[in-house]
């Protein structure tokens, strides 16, 4: 039998300081910015209070790095037996910004783990139908194949809850995309798309959940992130084409909320829900709210033409040229759920937990910008 750990406080890492600065307010109105000045302690929003059930025991493959982050915390305050399947390289848990030390001692005291590789499907098998696991979310399957043994290995599982993608859907000039949309076998999520395929197909109780793009504290995707580089450093924001792209953000903990709602419930037995803001926003405009969210100065944009430049493997912008934005109408109407985040409050609790206290993912990297801006200046 797989030998479960519960995970006590280690790797916890030191508390942060935050940045100093200032905010914008929500009007536009621009505060002075200034290093010299200090910026109020940020109170988080979107606070991880749930409403009690009755406690099941539950399986997360993965959890470790963003929206399971959240997502077991949730699932912990609620009073359910939670298992985090990883391959071991990173700490199982780690104290949120905001986050105080009993709520984080409390977590780390009942998360427990399961180490193995989720590709060596025997010991897949063996080792969840030897713990029983009654639900499962999946926050990091990316094919069928790997999906198939969690399957075979609990004949009893009473819901498989899969975290997919709103990039499965056939680019469309009618828009908002709806869960009822033609979808594209060739994306670059495709392993997705096979994987809600096998769902439907076995007899197995499933929800499967569409983020378009996410964004939040301990994002590793360069979302907001990559704004956030180019406003702190006082550099123009590049933009290809007109600006005018349209797209859609959602608040991790927005998107944990859902997984929440969607844990148990009839409504969202064999559904595929969209999740995500329930607004959608311009590329311009997604940087003009970065910088309210951080307290600069209105960014300068410019926008550039793709088609003029060879960027080889490096990408220059961390979006889809392209508009990409989906209904989130079904999943308000059957599961009650309400975005808690506007996005520029959103965007302030990402920059607040996260990059205004100094962690990031990556390191700035302004090469394609300076290509951009090099030509640019030239044109003028």
């Amino acid at each position: 039998m797989a030998r479960l750990v519960a995970v006590q406080q280690q790797n916890r890492p030191a508390s942060f300081s935050a940045l100093p600065s200032s905010f914008s307010d929500f009007n536009g109105t621009r505060l002075h910015t200034s290093i010299q000045y200090k910026r109020k302690v940020y109170q988080p929003k979107g606070a991880l209070h749930v409403s009690a059930s009755s406690s099941k025991k539950i399986l997360i493959m993965g959890g470790t790095r963003f929206i399971g982050v959240f997502l077991s915390r949730l699932l912990v305050k609620e009073g359910h037996q939670v298992t985090l399947f990883t391959r071991g390289k990173a700490p199982i848990t780690q104290q949120l910004p905001g986050e105080s030390d009993q709520d984080y001692a409390d977590f780390s005291s009942k998360i427990q783990h399961l180490k193995g590789d989720r590709k060596d499907f025997d010991f897949v098998k063996t080792s969840l139908a030897a713990e029983g696991f009654e639900i499962v979310y999946d926050i990091n399957g990316r094919e069928a194949g790997e999906v198939a043994p969690i399957l075979d290995a609990l004949p009893n599982l009473e819901q498989f809850i899969y975290c997919s993608s709103a990039g499965v859907y056939l680019k469309s000039d009618y828009l908002p995309h709806f869960e009822t949309d033609a979808v594209d076998p060739k994306s670059r999520h495709k392993g997705k798309l096979e994987t809600e395929s096998l769902l439907q197909s076995r007899d197995v109780n499933w929800t499967s959940i569409r983020p378009v793009y996410i964004y939040g504290p301990l994002n590793y995707n360069p979302v907001e992130e990559w704004f956030f580089h180019r406003l702190k450093a006082g550099r123009p924001i590049p933009i290809p084409n007109s600006g005018l792209q349209i797209t859609q953000l959602g608040h991790v903990k927005d998107l944990a909320t859902a997984f929440i709602r969607v844990l148990g419930n009839e409504k969202a037995s064999k559904q595929v829900f969209n999740i995500s803001g329930d607004k959608y926003v311009t590329f311009d405009g997604l940087a003009k709210a970065c910088a309210k969210a951080g307290g600069f100065p209105e960014p300068e944009i410019i926008h550039y033409n793709p088609k003029e430049f060879d960027f080889g493997k490096k990408k220059a912008f961390p979006f889809r040229d392209q508009h990409f934005f989906a209904s989130v109408e079904k999943a308000k109407s059957l599961l009650g759920l309400t975005p808690e985040f506007s996005l520029v409050e959103g965007l302030t609790d990402s920059y607040n937990l996260d990059f205004g206290r100094g962690t990031f993912r990556k390191e700035a990297d302004f090469e394609t910008d300076d290509i951009i801006l090099g030509k640019s200046l030239v044109t003028a």
